[in-house]
């Protein structure tokens, strides 16, 4: 992909680069640049005739002396800074040979992924910040109260299998028996490091420690401003881009949009396919889950069409 494919805006390669500790890799931008003394991802303009990924390798070997050897796509970000129209192309930087070091005199920094948002970046690069906190797979454990037993054994193999993320999305007609069993769930993942965000309305989180919301588009298109603080995961579902566009303005760290492919939860559902979908998460600012017909197969196919990463209800062995 040629930097003339949007000619208006300024093409940027960035890369996130992470080390054997899982620590990210910024720097700090020099005072007589734009957006100076601000830290970010390392990068730079994509020149004429220029791949993304041969871009990057050059600026990471100018910026940093390092060689980038393996790399992954990661998020794309059209950003309007008034002065400045920026579409930051953002990968994933997996393996590099060298050690890095600021060729140009910038400060740099390793930073832990917890400690990325005690910095000033850029507005342009805080999606970049939620993606790299990401995981690829978002399993969604779906149940009722009715099976307690089920619910757990599905909590239990994510655990297991070393799962961070998963949607707890659970009825029920008593809050309150609910709200109990939540709270045990939340309680059980803690040492495992599985985060759960509940598909329920959000003082409930508050009210059982989860780590966070996820929006049915109901409820998102009901939200008329971000309310949680900014360590509170607030994720949302989707399904054309008006819902996206809300998304966006509400502040939402990351969202699902479905159906990709023919689902039997909703068999009824027309699938965007991969063309409608890759389309729509390219106009989008923040980290797209594919959901609908997926399995963890799809992963690859998934990324190449600009997904943060694939969730479902089925197929979540290890991951």
């Amino acid at each position: 992909m040629a930097s003339t494919s949007h000619s208006s805006a300024l093409h940027v390669a960035v890369g996130v680069i992470r080390n054997a500790h899982g620590e990210v890799l910024i720097a700090r931008r020099h005072e007589h640049l734009h957006q100076g003394g601000l830290w970010e991802f390392p990068g730079g303009k994509i020149e004429p005739e220029e791949t993304v990924e041969q871009a990057l390798r050059r600026e990471l070997f100018e910026e940093l002396s390092i060689s980038a050897e393996a790399t992954t796509p990661l998020i794309k970000i059209h950003h309007d800074y008034g002065d400045k129209q920026v579409l930051l192309d953002v990968w994933r930087v997996d393996a590099y040979t060298g050690s890095p070091h600021g060729r140009e005199n910038q400060a740099i920094r390793w930073v832990s992924i917890d400690d990325l948002h005690q910095f000033d970046f850029p507005s342009a690069n805080r999606p970049i910040i939620t993606a790299a906190s990401l995981p690829e797979f978002y399993p969604i454990i779906d149940g009722s109260l009715d099976d307690v037993d089920a619910l757990f054994a599905k909590l239990e193999n994510l655990c297991q299998n070393a799962y961070r993320l998963a949607q707890w999305r659970v009825r029920f007609q008593d809050e309150s028996a609910y709200l109990e069993l939540t709270r045990r769930a939340v309680a059980f993942c803690k040492p495992y490091g599985l985060q759960l965000l509940l598909n329920a309305e959000p003082v409930m989180a508050i009210q059982t420690g989860a780590a966070g919301i996820h929006l049915n588009s109901r409820r998102l298109l009901a939200l008329q401003q971000r309310s949680f603080k900014n360590s509170f995961w607030l994720a949302a579902s989707c399904h054309n881009p008006e819902e996206i566009r809300h998304a966006e303005r509400m502040g939402i760290d990351f969202i699902l949009l479905s159906p990709v492919l023919p689902t039997p939860s909703h068999p009824e559902a027309t699938p965007l396919g991969w063309n409608q979908f890759g389309a729509w998460v390219e106009q989008a600012n923040l980290p797209v889950f594919a959901l609908g017909g997926m399995t963890k197969a799809l992963l690859g196919q998934a990324r190449q069409h600009g997904a943060q990463g694939i969730a479902g209800i089925r197929g979540f062995g290890s991951p």
